[in-house]
C-alpha cells in the first residue's frame, strides 16, 4: 500500500466513530452482540475505512442512506476482524437494489447443458471490482444469525476468493504452509456435498455450495459464522481450515448463549 494511503487510513480510525452507525449497527446487525469489546471496536475501525473508501449506489428506485452503508460494512468487515489483509483491495462499488432483482444468468440444465436465462438474484460479486446486493436479503441476513444464510457474507466471501486473480474457491491464505491441507480438506467435502445433495440428505451446508468449488467456499463462510457449532461437530475439519483462514472461531461466541 502507498504510505499515504495508509496514513490517510490511520485518520480515519482516529476519528470518533458516529454514534449515529453504532445505532445502526446495534438495530440491524445482531452479530455485534456476539463480540467481545475488543472485537467491537476493531470492527468500528474497520468499518469507517470501508465506508470511506468503496462506493455506495441505489439502484432500482433506492435512495442511498447512511442505514444502507453502515449495515452492509458492518456485515463485511465481520470476515476481516483480526486478519492481516487489505480491506478488499479489488472492490470499489456496491451496487444495492431495494428488493431481490432480474440478471441474466447461465445454469447448469439437464444433461450437464449449459442454459442462459434470466434469474431472480439477492447478490452477486464481479471480478471487475463490484457487489450487486438487494437491501431486503441485507436486512433479513443481519438480523437472524442462526439460520446460516447471509447474503453479505456469500458476496464478500466471493471477493476474498478473487483476491488471488482466480475465483475456485481458493483464496489467498496466510501461510504457504496451509494450501495443501485446504486443497485436501475442502476438496473431499465439496465432493461429500455433491453427493449428500443428490441423495438429497439434508446437510449443515446448503446444498448450493455444490454448484462450484467458489460456491462451496461462499457457502462454508455462511455457516461458518452462522452455524458454527454445527459445522464443527459435523465437520471439523472444514472448521478448522476456516478457522485458521478467518483467525475467528465463532464456535465460541455461540457456545456463550448470545444473542
Amino acid at each position: 500500500m502507498h504510505p499515504f494511503c495508509e496514513k490517510h487510513r490511520r485518520a480515519v480510525r482516529a476519528r470518533p466513530f458516529p454514534p449515529e452507525w453504532l445505532r445502526v449497527i446495534q438495530n440491524n446487525v445482531s452479530y455485534f452482540r456476539l463480540l467481545t469489546p475488543e472485537e467491537q471496536s476493531e470492527l468500528q475501525s474497520l468499518i469507517a475505512v470501508f465506508i470511506d473508501e468503496k462506493s455506495f449506489e441505489g439502484c432500482g428506485g433506492l435512495e442511498m442512506t447512511d442505514e444502507i452503508r453502515v449495515t452492509i460494512a458492518a456485515q463485511a468487515c465481520i470476515l476481516l476482524l483480526h486478519r492481516e489483509t487489505d480491506d478488499y483491495p479489488q472492490l470499489k462499488s456496491i451496487l444495492v437494489y431495494p428488493h431481490p432483482y432480474h440478471a441474466t444468468g447461465i445454469r447448469r440444465g439437464p444433461g450437464n447443458l449449459m442454459m442462459q436465462g434470466e434469474e431472480t438474484r439477492l447478490g452477486e460479486s464481479w471480478q471487475t471490482g463490484a457487489i450487486v446486493l438487494a437491501w431486503d436479503a441485507v436486512q433479513g441476513g443481519a438480523a437472524d444469525v442462526h439460520d446460516g444464510h447471509n447474503v453479505v457474507y456469500h458476496e464478500f466471501a466471493h471477493q476474498l476468493d478473487a483476491e488471488d486473480g482466480a475465483v475456485n474457491g481458493s483464496p489467498a491464505l496466510p501461510h504457504r504452509s496451509m494450501y495443501s491441507a485446504w486443497a485436501r480438506v475442502l476438496g473431499a467435502e465439496y465432493e461429500h456435498l455433491i453427493q449428500e445433495t443428490h441423495r438429497r440428505h439434508r446437510t449443515v451446508l446448503d446444498e448450493y455450495g455444490a454448484q462450484s468449488p467458489a460456491e462451496f467456499f461462499a457457502v462454508a463462510t455462511e455457516t461458518f459464522f452462522e452455524k458454527p457449532v454445527q459445522l464443527l461437530r459435523r465437520h471439523p475439519a472444514l472448521y478448522e481450515e476456516l478457522r485458521l483462514f478467518y483467525n475467528q472461531n465463532p464456535a465460541l461466541r455461540f457456545a456463550d448463549g448470545k444473542p
